[in-house]
């Protein structure tokens, strides 16, 4: 079964049955939830077959509404799942009569309404929603009380509400071991988070079908954490645009510190141990219903009429809902220049707007409503005769049928949106310009032409994209839209055909079956290790959130490895610094009293060795650890090596020929100059650039940027390039910290004291190195009498060659206290013995 989360089930369940061929597609056998959507952004329009009741009763009124995309998008699944919608009525249903629709709305469409309270509901859809999340993420900020609400705490506690009420009924009709649930759209964007935590394995999609605003705007949201965490509980999160995507990631990396990789194609977020995958892909149309409209009687009767109607004119068509992001007044307002600039086109061009109605009311929609009217008749009256109207406003209720016959007739399409998830208008236009054999006869064009089309579009759509062979605006320069209107009127046909053509091998091979059927595909995948790892969930509310480890992952016990500890007589033990026993939000970088008192009563027992394995300079970390005298240290990745306070410092051989520096230098130079709070570290062996004080996306992007362009420059020099945490750093090649781990363990092993005890602690990339070295003592089999305890150990749950993990530095810390404390312990419980002993 296949569940989806949708808002109002009255547009699966409400308008005309119109039969449409499928568009067969195959996919495994899946299981999904379905909610409601009252108005997907991915469409733009409302066709409008749908009169929708408002009030009374409805148990003998439900049928179902074939613009709606969640019906439409069934095609993409195979014959075999059930597929299960689960979404809430716009109408207030008595509670006698709940019941009954209930089992008429599962038994007739395989629906499940969630009814919600008329009060929570208002709240929900036309507060929160209507007057924060929608243009906000059209890029709309409430500066004065005049141009938007402001945040209404009461508000956001309905649409949490309204969105548990969903999680109730999603999971009543469920198997969450084997369904897959896929929500839709910004009115249940907290859903994920009450779904995963009633079932921490289940397999969730979630698709936005608005845009998605660039952080400056985003980060204006008072509750912008807790849904981007919502957000975050999902497997697989879909976007129209990369755009939309970028945005979202962006937000995510400034506004909770992460990080996304592209993984063979799949771009991915590791959160608490869970991959969140990202997917791009814009919705398509429903080709078999737009056909189907084409070959309806209607249609052509239509046809016939509109041909009569204009004729000897050009027509180019808009359809828009009547809505303030439309860019409707923008588009009237660039007729008018075309017709002021081109006297020859007055009197044979005629833009046809068709508004849909609005699907909200408010003061925005009637002064929008008063423009559209004003502009049209100052055109009209400026430009028309009789017979003559330049523009012609239809503002009523259009089906569907008459729209087809508009687009098969118009030489160009426009679509001015200043903002829209995605506007299908044009994919519509182009099947219609296509034509059938039915509708080509109307259009009395001969059996075998060939067809074209023109279209303008606002760069500020979801589609624009998609449609390359499209002049793209921008809306707000009404000259340029009218330039490029006079362009796609004037284009040679040839180019009208080749144009046409490019497009319609798109729209017909990208579906909404297409769509449907390749994020399912992908979420099958996100979801294929769901039950490889152990999950566990944390946090409170909308907090909540996983962590997903891999079996063998686990967090290191004191008591477990304070009982190895004691059974062994040689301890090696290797211990990261910045991140490590030393936070890398801290200021002072200097090792705290606490650090040192811990070290030194490690140190200050004979049966261990103990290590600071740094990437710092050797001044630095000696002056820090001058207390701690029985203390290895290896400095810039051991390339320096001390064993002790009272020994030299070593160097490593591996590196003698420094004049790379002279290359990489002034190419980092080039990057601090143009990445403000960026700077170089120069140390004796490497070269370090830091970006953690720059902006994070840009300081990330020029790190990507300087790590190619080094590995260019040193491609025939004896280094490596790495990154690390905000790091860039070049350093001699063989010079790392498993190399240290290696040459201190082949030691002890030498001097006939091989370790039965080995730990390793560290956070960073560079760490890695340690921990698969020491992994590797298993290799050193043959000198050793036993197999050592090992314990690599990374800091924070992330993807990592340690089997352990702690949580932060005082998680280290606690652990190491723990270790001291046993040796105390067995050294008092020694002398203790000894003492007995003297006086017998």
């Amino acid at each position: 079964m296949v569940s989806r989360s949708c808002i109002s089930l009255l547009d699966l369940a409400s308008g005309n049955m119109m039969n449409f061929g499928q568009t067969p597609r195959s996919l495994p056998r899946i299981m999904t939830v379905p909610g409601i959507i009252s108005d997907v952004d991915g469409d733009g329009t409302n066709d409008g077959n749908s009169d929708a009741p408002s009030t009374g009763s409805c148990a003998k009124r439900l049928y179902f509404d074939e613009d709606s995309l969640l019906l439409q998008m069934k095609d993409g699944f195979s014959e075999n799942p059930e597929v299960v919608y689960v979404g809430s009525l716009r109408v207030d249903v008595d509670s006698s009569e709940q019941e009954e629709v209930a089992q008429k709305l599962l038994e007739e469409f395989n629906c499940v309404p969630t009814f919600i309270p008329p009060d929570i509901y208002k709240n929900f859809y036309h507060g929160f929603c209507k007057h924060h999340l929608w243009p906000l993420f059209h890029y709309m900020l409430p500066m004065s009380p005049d141009h938007g609400n402001r945040f209404d705490r009461l508000l956001w506690q309905a649409y949490v509400s309204a969105n548990k009420i969903f999680a109730d009924r999603v999971m009543e009709v469920i198997n969450p071991e084997e369904d897959y649930v896929w929500v839709h759209d910004y009115h249940l964007m907290v859903l994920p988070t009450f779904l995963r935590k009633r079932f921490n394995r289940i397999k969730l999609g979630f698709f936005l079908h608005s845009p998605f605003p660039s952080s400056e705007i985003y980060r204006t949201l008072p509750v912008r954490d807790e849904i981007l965490k919502a957000l975050l509980n999902a497997d697989l999160i879909g976007f129209h645009t990369f755009d939309y995507a970028r945005h979202f990631l962006s937000c995510c990396s400034r506004m909770l510190g992460l990080d996304y990789e592209s993984k063979r194609g799949h771009i991915g977020l590791e959160y608490f141990g869970r991959t969140v995958y990202i997917k791009i892909l814009p919705v398509g149309i429903h080709m078999g219903r737009v056909e189907s409209a084409l070959d309806h009687p209607s249609s052509s009767i239509k046809v016939k009429e509109i041909q009569e109607q204009f004729k000897g004119k050009r027509l180019v068509i808009g359809v828009d809902d009547m809505d303030i992001f439309k860019g409707i007044s923008l588009k009237l307002l660039a007729m008018e220049h075309l017709l002021q600039q081109n006297s020859e086109l007055r009197g044979k061009l005629v833009l046809v707007q068709i508004v849909n109605p609005a699907r909200s009311s408010g003061k925005d929609v009637q002064e929008a409503i008063m423009e559209t009217s004003t502009i049209t008749k100052r055109i009209n009256d400026a430009f028309g005769f009789p017979g003559y109207k330049p523009v012609v406003l239809i503002d009523r209720h259009v089906p569907f049928c008459e729209k087809t016959a508009y687009y098969a007739l118009a030489e160009c399409c426009i679509v001015n949106a200043v903002r829209d998830g995605m506007n299908l208008i044009p994919y519509k236009y182009i099947v219609c310009r296509q034509g059938t054999p039915k509708m080509d006869e109307a259009l009395g064009v001969a059996s075998g032409s060939r067809h074209t089309s023109a279209l303008v579009v606002s760069e500020f759509t979801g589609c624009s994209p998609s449609l390359s062979g499209a002049i793209r605006v921008n809306p707000w320069d009404i000259e340029a839209v009218a330039n490029a209107l006079n362009v796609a009127i004037k284009m040679p046909d040839l180019e009208k055909q080749l144009r046409h053509e490019k497009h319609y091998r798109y729209v017909s091979s990208h579906d909404v079956a297409y769509w449907a059927c390749s994020f399912m595909q992908d979420l099958r995948r996100a979801c294929i290790d769901h039950y490889s790892k152990r999950c566990w969930g944390i946090g409170f509310g909308l907090n909540f959130r996983i962590l997903s480890l891999s079996p063998s992952f686990r967090k290191l016990s004191n008591d477990f490895i304070v009982s190895a500890y004691k059974r062994t007589s040689k301890r090696a033990i290797f211990l990261d610094y910045d991140g490590t026993v030393v936070p890398h939000t801290s200021i002072a970088k200097r090792p705290t009293p606490e650090v040192i008192s811990v070290l030194n009563n490690l140190c200050a027992d004979l049966m261990n060795s103990v290590f600071i394995v740094s990437g710092r300079g050797k001044k630095s970390l000696s002056d820090w650890f001058v207390q701690c005298e029985n203390l290895g240290i290896a400095a810039e990745h051991g390339y320096f090596l001390r064993w002790s306070g009272v020994s030299d410092w070593e160097t490593s051989s591996l590196a003698a020929d420094f004049d790379w520096k002279k290359i990489a230098e002034p190419v980092m130079k080039l990057y601090t100059e143009a990445t403000d709070g960026s700077y170089i570290e120069a140390k004796e062996s490497a070269l370090v650039w830091h970006h953690q004080d720059a902006d994070p996306d840009f300081g990330s992007c020029q790190a990507k940027e300087l790590l190619d362009h080094l590995e260019s420059v040193l491609a025939n020099d004896p280094v490596v390039v790495k990154r690390g945490q905000n790091i860039v750093e070049v350093k001699p090649q063989g010079v790392t910290k498993g190399f240290v781990v290696e040459k201190v363990l082949s030691k002890m092993i030498a001097n006939g004291k091989p370790p039965g005890f080995v730990l390793c602690i560290g956070d960073d990339r560079s760490d890695e190195d340690m921990f698969e070295s020491i992994l590797n003592t298993v290799s050193y089999g043959s000198s050793l009498p036993s197999a050592p305890n090992i314990f690599a150990c990374t800091v924070g749950q992330k993807p990592s060659k340690a089997r352990y993990y702690l949580d932060d530095t005082i998680d280290v810390l606690a652990l190491l206290q723990c270790l001291t404390d046993a040796s105390n312990s067995k050294l008092s419980s020694t002398e203790t013995q000894v003492s007995f002993d003297n006086t017998v």
